[in-house]
């Protein structure tokens, strides 16, 4: 598989709203980073696959799943790297407040799995919301 396959695959499944299906796209060591406050549970690094799962349950907990808009506008791969740039909105449940803001993601891909992915957000406005 491709890094590319491997990204698209990757952004497929987190679509069909199902965290365990996305954990075998994962290495078992990952190097994970969304940049947040401790109050933002879902951020943070994480380093073993079976954390994908949690942070995106953790993260659907506090948002509203079913109002997300995630725009892919590019996906760039030079190798084992994968740029994405595209767009998030989403509804914080906790005040029903809407956020939309800019995004980027960095992949790593080692033999048909991700290894590492770096979110970069405006955290400040998800911490806003």
């Amino acid at each position: 598989m491709t890094t590319r396959e491997v990204v698209e695959r990757f952004f497929g499944l987190l679509g069909a709203g199902d965290p365990d299906a996305v954990v075998p796209v994962f290495a078992d060591d990952i190097d994970w980073y969304v940049p947040g406050l401790p109050s933002l549970l879902w951020t943070g690094h994480r380093s073993k696959s079976e954390e994908v799962a949690d942070h995106l349950r953790t993260l659907g907990n506090n948002i509203v799943p079913e109002r997300n808009v995630d725009q892919v506008d590019t996906l760039l791969v030079d190798g084992e790297h994968a740029i994405m740039l595209g767009r998030f909105t989403r509804v914080a449940k906790s005040t029903g407040r809407t956020y939309d803001m800019p995004v980027a993601m960095h992949f790593r891909a080692e033999s048909d799995r991700i290894v590492q992915l770096h979110l970069h957000e405006d955290t400040l406005k998800v911490f806003q919301a």
